[in-house]
């Protein structure tokens, strides 16, 4: 079962979250299931996450958000969709639907915010996943690169069956074919009256990234006391050395990757990802048992 619940977000920006389970049954408040919040990418929205959720529902609330500008939720047109304002968006859900201390998953944008969000409110993170996300600065020729792409997109797409094949296919960006990424955005497209367009606003997404692309992101990382596990594709936009390094920086940092996989890891090699993600979810459940139960003399 999937149910949306809608929270608000900063500046009262309507958010549709989607539990991805029945809420625990037969459960003491004191032993309630541990909360995972679950941050899609740019462009993405939450149910991108259920191939996951399914998995996690097993022991965890799993609760997947729409951040603003994305998916179901509200998409104001001035904004704000700076970095405040995403940070801030995933602390008021947390707090209205009671998920924490709660584990944060987080794809590209989503695991900056994940991590940026552990920085700011320690007391509401008690672990972090960073997802194909990079610390250091992008830079003025990447955002012109995605002012570029966002152009050459051939709209309206006649067809389902089209939006399949040009992300897949025919997208300059594409170095294979890869069905799983025709099939990542084909999820979020609507039908309009002339054919097939975003769910979002290209501008606006433009605008959220304008707002973390030009600055390296360094010294919040070593702000994250809490367990986190950095984990790339092999073949994704984080590369290895990078990556170490911000397991490095991390105070508790952990280090996972992920063969024959880009930049969509969860999406794309779902058997894989849940290989890496879930022993270290394992580990903090295992933790907290521990934190929990009296040593015996």
């Amino acid at each position: 079962m999937v149910r949306r619940i809608d929270v608000t977000g900063t500046d009262g920006v309507r958010l549709a979250a989607w539990e991805f389970a029945d809420p625990p049954k037969g459960r003491a408040e004191s032993d309630r299931a541990p909360g995972v919040l679950l941050l899609h990418g740019l462009m993405g929205r939450a149910s991108h996450w259920a191939p996951t959720a399914r998995w996690l529902a097993e022991r965890y609330r799993a609760v997947g958000l729409d951040q603003r500008g994305h998916g179901r939720s509200e998409k104001p047109a001035e904004g704000p969709y700076t970095r405040e304002a995403y940070v801030s968006d995933a602390e008021a859900a947390i707090e209205q639907l009671g998920l924490g201390p709660v584990t944060v998953v987080g794809h590209a944008m989503g695991a900056l915010t994940g991590w940026q969000l552990a920085a700011k409110r320690p007391d509401l993170v008690r672990a972090v996943v960073i997802c194909d996300m990079r610390a250091s600065a992008l830079g003025a020729a990447s955002q012109r690169e995605w002012s570029d792409w966002f152009d050459s997109w051939p709209l309206p797409f006649a067809t389902l069956a089209d939006v399949r094949k040009w992300f897949g296919e025919d997208d300059p960006w594409v170095e294979r074919p890869s069905p799983a990424r025709g099939e990542f955005y084909a999820e979020v497209m609507a039908e309009c009256e002339d054919g097939w367009r975003p769910v979002f606003s290209r501008r606006q997404m433009l605008r959220s990234r304008a707002t973390w692309v030009f600055d390296a992101h360094w010294e919040e990382l070593a702000q994250v006391r809490c367990p986190a596990l950095v984990l790339r594709g092999l073949d994704g936009e984080l590369g290895r050395a990078e990556a170490q390094e911000m397991v490095r920086v991390l105070p508790r940092g952990q280090y996972a990757e992920v063969a024959d996989a880009g930049h969509l890891i969860h999406y794309d090699q779902p058997e894989g990802w849940r290989a890496a993600v879930e022993p270290f979810l394992e580990q903090l459940h295992e933790d907290s048992r521990g934190d929990r139960e009296p040593v015996a003399p």
